[in-house]
């Protein structure tokens, strides 16, 4: 009886279960130090000789997959997008689990790609978090829930050529070219003029060179002229030393590019009567207002007004002509909201202080309003109209 009690006693049972424990977790261990040897051995390209390579069933090989995570070969003379060295064992039972992962935590802190495949994850060591493995990954490397299993991704190296430099010196290129080493042998090719011009210029072939581009020029008012200032087209007053007689200023003749004695627009000009009385159809002024016959010409998109003081006749935009296609072509309410507005083209010779609600606003005659004597709308983009300064429908300015 005292025999069985010695043999049986809870002392005795504490030992082999600490026993038991040791033994499993040694062996655990040990698979995680095989799997780790085999992965470091096969990443530098070596081969880990040892008996636990067939005790536990290790198996190291490379995947590889294109940017479409579809399995490429790792040989082809296209590198692959993504590289992926995997190493693992046979299955654990579950139930040692836990263990495993208490020896991972303490040996390989670090090795976060380093755990048990449960599949679809990888549970890694210390890290809460699960890493999916990709379908096409399990069924190419034929992965088993509970395996040890250590994943790394590389980067192929591309191997570098070195190509023989001819020597060239004996060659001479003709003018025009110049000598240059491509694709393994010298080569005369011509020279790689610049042709990106700033500004308002543009590339002359001919004359190899950045010249203005006249199809850039602005409309100027009658007082300017355009000219080329840091390669941008400006309108500016021109300079001019040449005298006039009372009465009258100089003005640059832009077809003849000569200075030319024209009439003062800002002199008091003598109040005449008017030789002949036009007829309703041709002119309208007010009642009482001595006419004469037009001697404009009008679109049909303005009314022709008599001025009364010096009787000379001119065209003002007729609001009443916007929903006359021949003047509008667009749909008015289109044209409407904070960013688009209703404009007429004036052109330099309109006569702007014939419209009373235009007396104190200053028209804009450049390449952004049209110049056609007809209604246009003003589209700003993502800008906005400036309200203060358009005035409706004559002319529309943007912020």
């Amino acid at each position: 009886m005292a025999g069985y009690y010695v043999i049986s006693s809870p002392s005795q049972r504490i030992i082999q279960q600490e026993t038991e424990y040791a033994i499993k977790r040694s062996d655990l261990r040990s698979v995680a130090e095989c799997v780790a040897s085999a992965q470091n051995a096969y990443m530098y390209g070596e081969q880990f000789v040892d008996v636990c390579i067939e005790r536990y069933g290790i198996i190291s090989q490379y995947i590889c997959m294109d940017k479409r995570y579809n399995i490429v070969s790792c040989d082809s003379d296209k590198a692959p997008d993504f590289n992926f060295i995997i190493t693992t064992s046979e299955p654990i039972p579950e139930k040692e689990y836990n263990n495993m992962l208490e020896i991972l935590e303490q040996y390989y802190p670090d090795a976060g790609t380093f755990g048990i495949f449960v599949s679809p994850d990888l549970m890694s060591a210390g890290s809460i978090s699960k890493r999916k493995i990709p379908q096409k990954v399990i069924d190419t490397a034929k992965l088993q829930t509970g395996q040890i299993m250590y994943i790394m991704q590389y980067t192929i190296p591309v191997a570098t050529i070195d190509y023989p430099v001819v020597d060239g010196s004996n060659i001479q290129c003709p003018d025009g070219t110049m000598k240059t080493y491509r694709f393994g042998r010298w080569q005369c090719i011509e020279y790689n003029y610049k042709i990106s011009c700033t500004g308002d210029t543009i590339w002359d072939p001919d004359l190899m060179e950045c010249v203005a581009d006249e199809t850039r020029k602005p409309l100027c008012a009658n007082n300017q002229t355009a000219v080329m200032v840091d390669n941008i087209w400006e309108c500016i007053d021109p300079y001019s030393d040449k005298t006039c007689p009372s009465g009258m200023i100089a003005r640059l003749n832009y077809g003849a590019l000569e200075w030319e004695c024209v009439e003062d627009p800002n002199a008091t000009k003598v109040v005449k009567k008017c030789d002949n009385i036009a007829k309703p159809t041709s002119a309208h002024g007010g009642i009482g207002a001595t006419l004469r016959v037009r001697s404009v010409s009008c679109t049909d998109c303005e009314t022709a007004v008599v001025d009364e003081e010096t009787c000379e006749t001119y065209c003002i935009p007729d609001a009443n002509k916007l929903t006359d296609v021949k003047c509008y072509d667009g749909v008015l309410s289109e044209c409407s909201g904070p960013n688009r507005a209703i404009y007429f083209g004036f052109s330099p010779r309109s006569r702007i202080d014939g419209i009373p609600a235009l007396s104190n606003t200053e028209i804009i005659l450049d390449r952004t309003h049209s110049q056609n004597r007809m209604f246009n709308c003003m589209d700003c983009g993502d800008g906005e109209i400036d309200k203060k300064n358009s005035i409706s429908p004559y002319t529309a300015i943007c912020k």
